[in-house]
């Protein structure tokens, strides 16, 4: 397992990996490790947390026992940016009843707004450390 925290996300969805490749290149102290819902190891995870992984309908951040999710794992991904990208926290005064809304209507309709891939993203060889 990872040392830090790991983002589980949809790498057939255009969005999802966009988001990927996002943090990738804005993590400079290389926090994260990723892996996508389709591969072995994070599907695993995703069963282990109540997340279909043949239906993943959030993405995950997992660090140790906590398990963050919905608008909440896209508040600590940012955050653990640092600076300037932490200063999104600032939606946390928006209720999570509210921000998980939101949240849910894109991810239900990520592939139509957004397209999905024929093929999985797959990370550039410089990023292939931070995969699981």
């Amino acid at each position: 397992m990872a040392d830090g925290p790991v983002i589980l996300f949809d790498a057939a969805c255009v969005l999802c990996s966009a988001n990927a490749r996002f943090i990738l290149r804005h993590d400079k102290t290389a926090r994260f490790q990723l892996a996508s819902v389709q591969s072995f190891a994070g599907a695993a995870i995703c069963r282990r947390h109540g997340v279909d992984p043949e239906d993943p309908t959030t993405l995950l951040v997992v660090e140790g026992a906590r398990v963050r999710r919905d608008s909440d794992a896209i508040l600590a991904i940012y955050q653990g940016l640092g600076f300037p990208w932490a200063l999104a926290g600032v939606f946390r005064l928006i209720p999570a009843a509210l921000r998980d809304r939101v949240y849910r209507w894109i991810a239900r309709n990520r592939y139509r707004f957004f397209g999905k891939r024929q093929s999985c993203w797959t990370a550039p060889p410089e990023y292939r450390d931070r995969i699981l």
